[in-house]
């Protein structure tokens, strides 16, 4: 069963907001804007404001975690909040009727979580059990649900309406909720934050050397990298799916 105390506070939902429209509110319409973005004046905002709470806080906090964290430990921290990824992936596969990646999934979690020491160790991997990510968002597109607009979230980051939309559900079944203790789930969701940012440190100081935009960099790494995922790493010629299968308008 759901817990109300796994779902944000109405305080932050509204500090959010309010710090949301403070940023939009200046914001200038974007002129010919890409068919996927309709809302990149507002995204671009949002886009903004994101980036700053990166610099100022996650990026600093994620550095120095990586600097003072032996590789070992950091490694065993990513193989554990993968195998509760998995666990949320084995559903996703399943609902979307994907035989081999349910069965794979299964397979990663049962090794890792038992001889794994609760997923620490990626033996899985070793015995070449793919992984298979998978969120609700990519099930909605296996039953035919197109990416809708591109959106970007305040403080989430990139996103479409359909993932926007499947989130609520990602939130329910993400393994790391169904703890009981709220102190518990407070500090391995920050801890899951910091470990996420540190593995994308080097993809960062790339991406503030080689872009130009880094707002349609982003947009377009994250829509080529869930149009992949959607079509299980082969898609098609884009020439060749209509535009309304593509963002469901």
């Amino acid at each position: 069963m759901l817990r109300l105390s796994t779902l944000p506070s109405l305080t932050l939902y509204r500090t959010v907001l309010v710090l949301c429209v403070l940023v939009l509110s200046g914001c200038a319409s974007v002129p010919n804007p890409d068919a996927r973005d309709p809302w990149e004046s507002w995204n671009r905002g949002v886009f903004g404001f994101n980036d700053a709470v990166d610099r100022g806080l996650l990026q600093p906090v994620a550095t120095g975690y990586q600097k003072v964290t032996p590789t070992l430990v950091q490694k065993g921290v990513s193989n554990f909040f993968n195998n509760l990824t998995d666990m949320w992936s084995v559903v996703n596969n399943a609902l979307a009727l994907k035989g081999r990646e349910t069965g794979d999934s299964i397979g990663r979690v049962l090794v890792n979580t038992t001889v794994g020491l609760l997923g620490v160790v990626d033996v899985a991997s070793d015995l070449g059990i793919d992984r298979h990510t998978a969120d609700f968002g990519l099930t909605l597109a296996r039953w035919g649900i197109g990416n809708g607009p591109y959106m970007v979230l305040p403080l989430l980051g990139p996103s479409t309406l359909r993932d926007t939309a499947g989130l609520p559900v990602d939130n329910w079944g993400n393994p790391i909720n169904q703890f009981g203790d709220e102190s518990t789930r407070t500090g391995m969701t920050v801890l899951k934050v910091i470990d996420t940012r540190a593995q994308l440190l080097g993809a960062g100081r790339v991406m503030d050397g080689a872009a130009l935009d880094k707002y349609t960099f982003m947009r377009d790494a994250y829509l080529q990298r869930r149009r992949n995922q959607v079509y299980d790493g082969n898609p098609p010629d884009e020439d060749s799916v209509p535009a309304s299968e593509e963002t469901g308008q």
